[in-house]
């Protein structure tokens, strides 16, 4: 990483408007993120906001702030906050000017794209910056139709699914891919979003802004491109939204285009409505499982909790009731880490195991 990043994330930072500032903080191979903005935290360790663990990457109130504490100006300014309108407001048009005024370069992963603004565009050239939209697509020309070459590929393929977006699907995909690999079983990641490009991941787009026939065709391309320049032991797909919601249609694009051979499946058993939608009352853990299974002709193998809003016992406790009643292995992997999703996907693939030196505790 040579290159330091400052994101924006006033007043989102930590909730799930602010996952893309948030996935950043926690990983980033691409971005060296020396602080995020955010007003609302004063000036604290963001890590310890996120996961009560430091990370010695600072919260502050202003680029000003930044800049004095930092004694830099940053290379790179991104707007990490991922709302539900997708377009900035004339506050935060004034505050990623104020970032080119200073010499940063703006990175942009909302579907507004600042590329088409007149004003940015004028202005970029002014301060002489650049400015990167991570989710604009490619030229038609460019993408690719789904051709069904995904049944050739004998890798295992594993998607990690949830039951709404902003549940934690990249989050659990990412520290699985961490934990297999400290396991000598090597892991080609999908990522299927704007955070997972702006983390580093190699293959993947964010499909959400593509046509139901090109994002299939997406989400099969990068994965054969993965088989076939890493022949990875094992492919791990990042999931979008959630197959049984009405407003996101990402997942069934995922499904058709991966074909899984397993499913992840990642679940806040304390959200009672889907994120950003008050009227629409969540589906539970067991339809989206029934539904899943219907739809992709395969099985979810294990449960992901998000532990928002619940307490200590809590996440014990329900890790301990879905265990009983989905006889599935359950974790939330921010608090007990990876070992019992590991040992599911060891079961379900028995060759890995034999073919792997694995350290975990399995019995």
């Amino acid at each position: 990483m040579n290159t330091t990043a400052l994101i924006y994330c006033e007043n989102e930072f930590g909730a799930i408007d602010g996952k893309v500032a948030n996935g950043l903080v926690r990983r980033s191979e691409k971005y060296d993120i020396v602080g995020v903005i955010d007003s609302t935290k004063g000036r604290r360790d963001t890590g310890e906001i996120l996961d009560g663990i430091a990370n010695g990457i600072p919260s502050f109130d202003n680029i000003d702030s930044a800049v004095e504490a930092l004694n830099q100006v940053p290379q790179y300014f991104i707007y990490g906050i991922a709302p539900l309108s997708g377009f900035i407001d004339q506050e935060q048009r004034n505050i990623i000017l104020s970032a080119m005024r200073k010499g940063m370069h703006i990175v942009n992963g909302l579907p507004q794209y600042f590329t088409a603004d007149d004003e940015f565009v004028l202005k970029a050239e002014e301060y002489g910056v650049q400015l990167y939209d991570i989710r604009k697509p490619q030229e038609r020309k460019d993408l690719h139709l789904f051709s069904g070459r995904i049944h050739e590929v004998t890798t295992p393929v594993i998607a990690v699914l949830g039951t709404d977006c902003a549940v934690g699907k990249r989050t659990t995909a990412m520290m699985l891919v961490q934990a297999l690999e400290e396991q000598n079983i090597h892991v080609a990641f999908i990522t299927t979003g704007q955070t997972g490009i702006l983390q580093g991941s190699k293959y993947g787009v964010a499909i959400d802004v593509l046509s139901s026939g090109f994002a299939t065709g997406e989400v099969e391309h990068a994965i054969l491109s993965a088989d076939k320049e890493e022949v990875p032991d094992l492919i791990i797909v990042e999931g979008q939204g959630a197959l049984g919601h009405p407003a996101f249609t990402s997942s069934s694009a995922i499904i058709r285009g991966s074909v899984p051979d397993a499913v992840i499946i990642q679940h806040a058993p304390k959200r009672e409505h889907y994120a950003d939608y008050p009227l629409l009352k969540s589906t539970s853990l067991q339809k989206e499982i029934n539904l899943i299974e219907t739809f992709a002709k395969t099985s979810v193998i294990a449960i992901g909790i998000n532990h928002e809003h619940m307490t200590a016992d809590e996440i014990t406790e329900t890790i301990e009731a879905y265990e009983t009643e989905f006889r599935l292995p359950t974790t939330d992997v921010l608090t007990f880490g990876c070992d019992k999703l590991v040992k599911g996907i060891l079961e379900k693939f028995p060759t890995l195991e034999k073919s792997k030196e694995i350290c975990l505790p399995l019995d």
